[in-house]
């Protein structure tokens, strides 16, 4: 009991006491409560009674409690807060969740009871929140394998723990590549046309790295605010090499680590019934098909393919001034964008950054939040965090707190780069009320104050909308809660939530100078709003090939031999530009390998197309924060969880079936 992750947290909220948790009290009481766990599953399964919703769903919900609630610290803290000893817990420990969690689903005599409440489930008395955890947790099962047999029971188990193995050590190989690059520049020359306030973030950077002068890193802000300004190919070259080269140096290659992955997983598919692994995924998608996602994919790669060839004629003029190759580099492409768009819009990072300091931009997302939901957030400075970092607020509505909102928001040795929306906590009604704890992370670049490219506030209300999702759950169950829902619809309500970070009145509220407090001019908002889809087709080119490859990937029943030539022999077939290059290429997709997106990148632009139908009906009311609007709004997609199907749901609120015309037309490609 000397172990703080098996003591009660006597903590306000009872948050997790990080200040007393060391990595090496994980083994033992994740051990201990995977135990524990198996224990009480056992009593579940051979229980003398009849199999009953209370005895056999209900029993299940509450015994996994315990053992969630130290496995999410784990995880959360495997990436947010890593170290070398976290690390070596997290390769010994992945594989044993993992075989744990596959052991109960294949465990016979508990499917059976689970499938005798299915057969019955006519004839029980059950709400239609009941029927939606019995039909999800019935579900869940099948597609774990609990109706394999003998052999292929073992073999499917045996797939899960070595996966599980693998994905940690793909995503650690990027973790340390990350951490250990740094492009040092100590003089002029080398800071060549980079602005003061990244010069800043930059020096903080080679501080914390120990080194002396400034430092560029592969963290996302840091690396394209580099790519942006820097007036140096040469070192513009050496950051993009960097950052394309993870996942493939020769110390820690990822390459014989995704062949093995994609064999195991179409394994698991054939074991399954399914042709290949995107047939088994798509199974419980929306799209519910791969053919449903090449015809959202296809078509949106032809328009940006055209949008892109004119971007492409604009950024060769200018290479031509600069004295650059009309054949852009990779790493000249966002260097010379910048300057077509200080020609074209007269906008300037330097002079939109400053308003949009981080403090000013987290003041505007919770107005948001209060205007459409009644959301007020309370900073708390006394509540545990695992890092100094970390804010805390105590989120309620119409005076009741419904959850804790965390953010961490700086990049930072140690820390995954890229943005993501965490629990330690899921919200649930059963057994008594479960308060979510929820997490965003970002990873911008630390200033004083921190200033934010629009890039960089969309991303910060992106998060938040997942956030969102997790505050405002309300259902019994925490397995129907916040974003346990289908993969290409948990990024509706985050996407949907970008789009209030351009409404008018809340820029005039909230985008504030950060030295002399003035609101930003409407001329300035005026260029941004018309800037909005500049550079669409580049950035369209670049995820719509990288969701085509991953698809492809996954439908190769035997696997791939030669990631390398499948990745070229694809952007060939499809026309790839050379100098778009892939956005991820395969050694560092951890969306794919670590990520849980597998078969499913394709997801952001589904959810886009649901995002826009959504938001079109605030647009066509005249009003923004419309009070009925938002309320359904609220109960339909934020609130509902998994409760509902979420087609039943986003058809509540929208009342028609969505259209990718909407989202094309967004993005500046619709013909």
């Amino acid at each position: 009991m000397s172990n703080p992750l098996l003591q009660d947290w006597r903590t306000p909220h009872q948050l997790p006491p990080f200040d007393l948790i060391r990595a090496e009290h994980f083994a033992p009481a994740l051990e201990l409560l995977m135990t524990e766990h198996r224990q009480a599953v056992e009593d579940i399964a051979n229980q003398a009674e009849p199999a009953d919703f209370a005895n056999t769903l209900e029993a299940l919900e509450t015994a996994a409690v315990p053992l969630n609630r130290v496995s999410l610290v784990f995880h959360n803290l495997c990436v947010s807060h890593s170290s070398p000893e976290l690390r070596a817990a997290e390769r010994e420990l992945a594989p044993k969740l993992a075989a744990h969690h596959s052991a109960i689903y294949l465990n016979e005599k508990l499917f059976a009871r689970l499938d005798a409440v299915a057969k019955q489930a006519v004839d029980l008395e059950l709400d239609a929140e009941a029927r939606r955890l019995l039909q999800r947790l019935h579900l869940d099962f099948t597609m774990a394998g609990a109706c394999l047999r003998d052999k292929a029971r073992s073999e499917f188990a045996d797939c899960v723990a070595e996966l599980a193995r693998l994905s940690t050590e793909f995503g650690q190989n990027i973790l340390t590549d990350e951490a250990e690059y740094a492009l040092q520049l100590r003089d002029e020359a080398e800071l060549a046309g980079l602005p003061a306030a990244l010069r800043e973030t930059m020096a903080e950077a080679a501080r914390q790295r120990g080194l002396e002068g400034y430092a560029a890193t592969l963290a996302h802000s840091s690396a394209t605010a580099f790519l942006i300004h820097s007036s140096r190919s040469d070192l513009r070259a050496a950051i993009w090499r960097a950052k394309v080269s993870r996942g493939s140096q020769p110390a820690r290659d990822n390459r014989p680590i995704l062949r093995r992955i994609l064999t195991l997983r179409q394994r698991q598919a054939r074991l399954l019934g399914y042709a290949n692994y995107a047939d088994y995924a798509l199974s419980d998608r929306m799209a519910g098909s791969a053919q449903a996602v090449y015809r959202l994919l296809e078509p949106t790669w032809e328009a940006a393919l055209g949008q892109f060839a004119r971007e492409k004629a604009l950024l060769q003029e200018t290479a031509r001034r600069e004295g650059l190759p009309e054949d852009i580099a990779p790493w000249d492409w966002r260097y010379l964008a910048e300057k077509v768009r200080l020609q074209r819009y007269a906008l300037d990072d330097a002079e939109v950054k400053p308003y949009f300091s981080l403090e000013n931009m987290l003041a505007a997302m919770f107005d948001v939040a209060g205007r459409l939901f009644g959301l007020s957030f309370e900073e708390r400075h006394d509540l545990p965090r695992y890092h100094a970092d970390v804010r805390s607020w105590e989120v309620s509505r119409h005076g009741q707190l419904i959850g804790i909102f965390l953010s961490d928001n700086f990049a930072r040795p140690g820390k995954k780069s890229g943005a993501w929306n965490s629990i330690y906590r899921a919200q649930g009604l059963h057994g008594g009320t479960s308060l979510p704890i929820v997490v965003n992370n970002t990873n911008f670049a630390k200033g004083e104050p921190t200033l934010l490219s629009f890039d960089d506030v969309r991303t910060l209300f992106h998060e938040f909308g997942h956030g969102l999702h997790c505050l405002l759950s309300n259902v019994r169950y925490q397995r129907l809660a916040g974003t346990r829902v289908p993969r290409d619809y948990v990024e509706l309500p985050s996407q949907l939530m970008e789009n209030w970070a351009l409404v008018p009145e809340i820029l005039d509220r909230h985008a504030r100078h950060a030295e002399t407090g003035a609101a930003i001019p409407p001329a300035l908002v005026a260029k941004i709003l018309a800037a909005q889809n500049f550079q669409q087709g580049y950035a369209t080119v670049r995820y719509t090939i990288s969701a085509l490859l991953d698809l492809a990937l996954h439908q190769e029943a035997d696997g791939v031999d030669d990631p390398s030539a499948f990745e070229a022999e694809l952007c060939q077939h499809y026309g790839l530009p050379a100098e778009a290059e892939l956005a991820h290429s395969l050694p560092h997709f951890n969306h794919l390998f670590n990520g849980g997106y597998a078969a499913g990148y394709y997801v952001y632009l589904w959810a886009e197309v649901l995002e826009a139908e959504a938001f079109a009906r605030f647009e066509e009311s005249g009003d923004l924060f419309d009070a009925g609007l938002a309320d359904a709004l609220r109960r339909h997609i934020y609130s509902a969880g998994n409760a509902r199907d979420p087609r039943q749901t986003f058809q509540a609120f929208c009342g028609r079936e969505p259209s990718a015309q909407a989202m094309l037309k967004k993005r500046g490609l619709a013909s």
